[in-house]
């Protein structure tokens, strides 16, 4: 089935598909790869945690799925070339490349970050993206398009004083986003961002246990709740299938309602 004549039935269907997550091995990561294989697609599953890595693609054959695990840390260059090569040298080609692998980088203000934390940030949460895609994105236009996800975050959307580094690396995600769907959408590649507001993975647990946090973000939340990983890999998922077809260059933001409140 092609991504053109998809029918009702089958519009999220990702049979025959083969797609690649980093930071794979746990949380959202981990959530969008069992997603993808749910519907059918053979996942690469990348993580600089190479046991926990394996442990999770394991889980995923154990459950009758196609997975791979490859160790990989996407700020070394090097490691960011064997992913690429070793992603389509797997099955032979690639459909949707999923960028998740991130780190929060230093809290407090801005001033405080020394050029290593800057240099960190934006190498693992920007370049290894970057990177990654320049290394795919040519082999997915000449087998007629694909899909690419650049996991963002509202923190890219809103001021914030406590990972400013952080937000300024995702919101220059959600740019690359644009920039490469305008470069690549004439050969058939869509590229869009995706933006979680507060999910319940282990990246947020220590807010998770702030009794005055929580209270003070749920106010601001219509939903009321934390979101949950599956939430997120669904509209993944989605933007990986036939129903996310004609979406391109765009930032979704699945945040239960945050940034749209006005605290009431």
């Amino acid at each position: 089935m092609s991504r053109n004549d998809a029918s009702a039935a089958g519009l999220f269907e990702l049979h025959g598909q083969v797609a690649l997550v980093t930071g794979a091995a746990q949380g959202l990561g981990l959530a969008i790869a069992q997603a993808l294989a749910a519907q059918g697609a053979a996942v690469v599953l990348a993580d600089r945690d190479g046991a926990r890595c394996k442990a999770a693609a394991a889980e995923l054959r154990e459950a009758g799925h196609d997975a791979l695990a490859v160790c990989c840390d996407v700020s070394q260059p090097a490691d960011v070339a064997r992913l690429a090569e070793a992603a389509l040298a797997w099955r032979g080609r690639l459909d949707t490349l999923v960028c998740n692998a991130g780190i929060p980088g230093p809290a407090g203000p801005l001033a405080e970050a020394g050029d290593e934390d800057w240099r960190r940030v934006f190498e693992v949460n920007l370049r290894g993206a970057a990177r990654l895609a320049s290394a795919l994105l040519p082999a997915m236009a000449g087998q007629g398009g694909g899909s690419v996800v650049l996991m963002s975050s509202i923190a890219g959307l809103r001021g914030n004083k406590g990972l400013g580094l952080y937000g300024l690396s995702k919101a220059a995600l959600a740019q690359l986003a644009r920039n490469l769907a305008v470069e690549w959408g004439p050969q058939g590649v869509r590229v869009n961002a995706v933006s979680p507001g507060l999910i319940r993975t282990p990246l947020s647990t220590g807010l998770l246990g702030n009794e005055a946090f929580m209270q003070q973000r749920l106010a601001l939340t219509p939903l009321r709740r934390v979101g949950e990983p599956h939430e997120v890999a669904g509209v993944v998922a989605m933007l990986a299938s036939c129903a996310g077809g004609f979406i391109s260059g765009q930032n979704l933001v699945v945040d239960g309602g945050t940034l749209v409140s006005d605290g009431q």
